[in-house]
């Protein structure tokens, strides 16, 4: 997402309680170690954030600090989503078994450059089936792929049992979230699913442009900083 200026107007007119309830507070460095993982997820809890996500291997460490306080979201398959959809769909199940209430998977990205639409389906419904009972948000790295490819992408996962249409590991070099990218995301999936960006929002402004485009979740490493930017 293109910075903007921090103190540029809200077009959404939502309030600092109401854009932290829109927010997965985010620590996916893997080199974070489980204290700064820990105060993150504290963070999450303070500011009222809709989920703090983690890489897998936190998982039951953050669930045994936060409780039922805030749900945990994981990631799987993560960050290239090139891991076979059977283990995809076994690491959806263990962190789901450890605790988690949210999944993120990475789509198979080889497949939808491909075009291969009923192999991208195929690998979420795996994941899906996997894990029938928790929010499944799928990430298709938008900045790779035309409008068309993106809406094609949307309407294959949200077939296959997706919640949510993610734009961004925030990891792959192409780039992070785009207005552009959360308004084709959002016409593509109507009411049918949700809409999450993600990657490189990072200041107030930013993040209520994604909200206006039409993200109904945020992925956020910046929390503090965006909250604190809302007028």
């Amino acid at each position: 997402m293109p910075d903007h200026d921090a103190a540029a107007p809200a077009r959404s007119g939502i309030d600092r309680r109401a854009l932290a309830a829109r927010i997965d507070h985010t620590l996916l460095r893997p080199e974070a170690t489980v204290a700064e993982v820990l105060d993150q997820a504290a963070i999450a809890v303070s500011t009222g954030c809709a989920s703090v996500c983690v890489q897998p291997a936190m998982v039951a460490a953050v669930v045994g600090a936060v409780g039922d306080r805030i749900p945990v979201c994981s990631v799987v398959g993560f960050p290239h989503g090139a891991s076979l959809s059977r283990s995809k769909a076994d690491e959806a199940a263990a962190v789901v078994a450890l605790g988690a209430a949210e999944v993120d998977v990475v789509a198979d990205l080889g497949a939808l450059a491909d075009g291969d639409l009923a192999a991208v389906a195929a690998d979420v419904a795996a994941v899906r089936e996997a894990v029938p009972n928790v929010v499944l948000k799928v990430i298709l790295e938008s900045a790779l792929w035309s409008p068309a490819v993106l809406r094609q992408a949307c309407e294959a996962v949200v077939g296959a049992g997706a919640d949510y249409v993610k734009t961004s590991t925030g990891f792959h070099p192409a780039g992070g979230a785009s207005v552009d990218a959360v308004a084709v995301m959002r016409d593509a999936v109507g009411d049918r699913a949700r809409v999450k960006a993600s990657g490189g929002i990072r200041n107030t402004a930013a993040a209520l442009a994604a909200i206006d485009a039409g993200a109904d979740r945020l992925g956020l490493s910046a929390t503090v900083a965006v909250l604190d930017g809302l007028a």
